[in-house]
């Protein structure tokens, strides 16, 4: 059935039409939600409230965009809302932390998923302003278009933001494979603004 369809359906009430986009988005926005936030409870978590805008807010979408543009916006702001308040709670005092505690590398090995554990760390530092539209580029396969729909920019700046992304993460890559006691680049720092 045509996703419009659905959309018409679920604001007169049809929890069938709901279940259906539901079904269709669900494992998407999960995935997109734990690549931001790097906590898959979390994820679901965000998923869920997610989907309960989507069916309690159906009256506001406008079709004017693909209904995926949609639903991954809420996700994106819910996300956006989480990283931050996962930011003031994270920070630990150093003077807490235990005097024995050795800093992880991870490298690229053919029996270790070192490569993938790099790519995670330098996509966790990763400002959001980039990350999120690479994610959304070369994870969720999107078109910068929607991309450019999900985000409200331009589409020059989700480009530039995707090309400076893509070049942050082969950088902090090689540095990873060079360097034994890698550690990317603290988020606050990681590139100017766009």
């Amino acid at each position: 059935m045509d996703e419009q369809e659905l959309v018409r359906q679920i604001q007169e009430g049809d929890q069938m039409a709901f279940a259906e986009i539901m079904s269709r988005y669900k494992d998407r926005i999960v995935n997109y939600l734990y690549q931001l936030t790097g906590d898959y409870q979390r994820a679901v978590e965000l998923a869920q409230e997610t989907f309960l805008r989507v069916y309690f807010k159906a009256n506001k979408y406008k079709p004017i965009a693909p209904l995926s543009s949609w639903i991954y916006a809420i996700a994106s702001n819910l996300a956006k809302t989480e990283v931050r308040k996962m930011r003031k709670v994270s920070f630990v005092s150093f003077d807490d932390m235990p005097r024995d505690l050795q800093a992880g590398t991870f490298i690229a090995d053919s029996h270790d998923s070192g490569l993938i554990k790099n790519l995670r760390q330098a996509l966790g530092s990763l400002h959001s302003r980039y990350r999120i539209p690479v994610i959304l580029k070369d994870i969720e396969g999107g078109s910068q278009e929607e991309i450019a729909q999900v985000l409200k920019k331009p589409l020059g700046t989700v480009k530039a933001r995707i090309s400076r992304g893509r070049n942050y993460l082969k950088r902090e890559l090689e540095k990873a494979l060079k360097d034994k006691n890698y550690s990317p680049k603290n988020k606050e720092n990681s590139y100017g603004r766009v």
